[in-house]
């Protein structure tokens, strides 16, 4: 049986899975790096339904949100920036690239990753 988070909203499946259908060329990349436990045998889980938000990358046990922002966050700062506020008072953390970064400096958003893991990786979350 699949354990369940808090939080978890059954009503974005359908869109997180056309979401995931649909990546962009950054998501890909980083998910080919992040998906099997590869971060450090941590599992994220790739246009997770959490409250009334997808996120692009979701790992449940560090409560660690990992965002790609391309061309359409430029246009949607204020919503994001509400969105984050949100997510972090439900106790979500963030980490947010820029999609060139991803593209283009892999190892240097590789090792971003590791090193905010390794820091918050003891602290207490919320599971």
């Amino acid at each position: 049986m699949k354990k369940q988070f808090a939080h978890y909203n059954p009503r974005l499946k359908g869109l997180a899975r056309e979401l995931r259908n649909n990546s962009t060329l950054a998501e890909v990349l980083l998910w080919n790096q992040l998906k099997r436990k590869q971060m450090m045998g941590y599992d994220f889980h790739r246009q997770k339904p959490y409250d009334e938000y997808i996120l692009d990358f979701f790992c449940p046990r560090l409560m660690l949100a990992i965002e790609i922002d391309g061309v359409s966050h430029m246009f949607r700062e204020d919503k994001d920036e509400k969105r984050q506020r949100r997510l972090e008072g439900l106790g979500v953390r963030f980490l947010s690239f820029d999609d060139l970064d991803v593209k283009f400096r892999m190892d240097d958003v590789l090792k971003r990753i590791r090193q905010w893991i390794e820091k918050h990786q003891h602290d207490k979350t919320q599971v």
